[in-house]
């Protein structure tokens, strides 16, 4: 009987743990991708956790302006043609300019903008936010997030299925979180053109954390194209190209 007993729990220990974990498998006949190429791999099941939440960290402006763009390259691919997302920020700091957003390939127009005067504020919104069904997506920037404040977003959108962000800029520590991944985007050099100038935008992408997956870091850019990688044989001809026109 002891045997038994001690069976059923592991089984129901089991069965929270895996409730805990949300571990989220899409319906047959949604898409397998949202489009993000490689990285996608390193999720379970080669798919970019939809309905959970994701956590990206910033500890400088730059850096913080490199995620609002890799944040809204991912809102496209997730609202494609349809959807809505709201967006809250944190006053004084809001890190993207809605207007941009068309460069990254999404439509401002379907975002809706908040911005709250305090994080506590901002969390009350968020996590409201991610109970609604009608919304695709939300964004939340803040500075500090608990344990206890992550897992009441994770708790948020297990029924609503809503995909969270969670924009941290400058965290005094980078605290243990419920979310099921954390990011850090950061810019690098561009590539040079025919002529001098701008290229476009490249960012270093460092996935630090995802839960049942696989960490890994990857250099890409976005261009009118969409989202390319680079790779090793790339940067160092155009590290060439550029010595050769400065």
């Amino acid at each position: 009987m002891r045997k038994v007993a001690d069976r059923v729990m592991i089984e129901q220990l089991q069965q929270q743990i895996e409730k805990l974990q949300q571990n989220h498998v899409p319906p047959a006949d949604q898409p397998l991708s949202i489009g993000l190429g490689i990285m996608e791999a390193a999720f379970p099941g080669k798919v970019f956790t939809k309905g959970a939440v994701h956590e990206l960290i910033s500890n400088t402006a730059e850096e913080a302006t490199c995620t609002s763009g890799f944040i809204s390259v991912v809102l496209g691919k997730l609202m494609p043609n349809s959807g809505y997302c709201l967006w809250i920020s944190t006053v004084p700091r809001r890190s993207v300019f809605p207007s941009a957003l068309k460069g990254f390939g999404i439509d401002p127009e379907r975002i809706l903008f908040v911005d709250a005067g305090r994080t506590k504020d901002t969390l009350w919104a968020v996590e409201e936010a991610l109970k609604c069904n009608a919304l695709v997506a939300v964004v939340g920037e803040i500075t500090e997030l608990t344990f206890n404040d992550s897992r009441r977003l994770q708790l948020a959108v297990e029924k609503s299925h809503v995909t969270g962000f969670i924009h941290r800029f400058r965290p005094k520590t980078e605290n243990a979180v419920a979310c099921v991944s954390r990011w850090k985007i950061k810019s690098i050099v561009s590539a040079a053109g025919e002529t001098p100038g701008v290229g476009f935008s490249r960012w270093h992408v460092e996935l630090l954390k995802v839960r049942n997956g696989k960490t890994g870091n990857w250099q890409v850019q976005w261009s009118p194209k969409g989202l390319e990688y680079i790779l090793p044989e790339q940067i160092i001809i155009d590290e060439i190209d550029e010595r050769q026109i400065g």
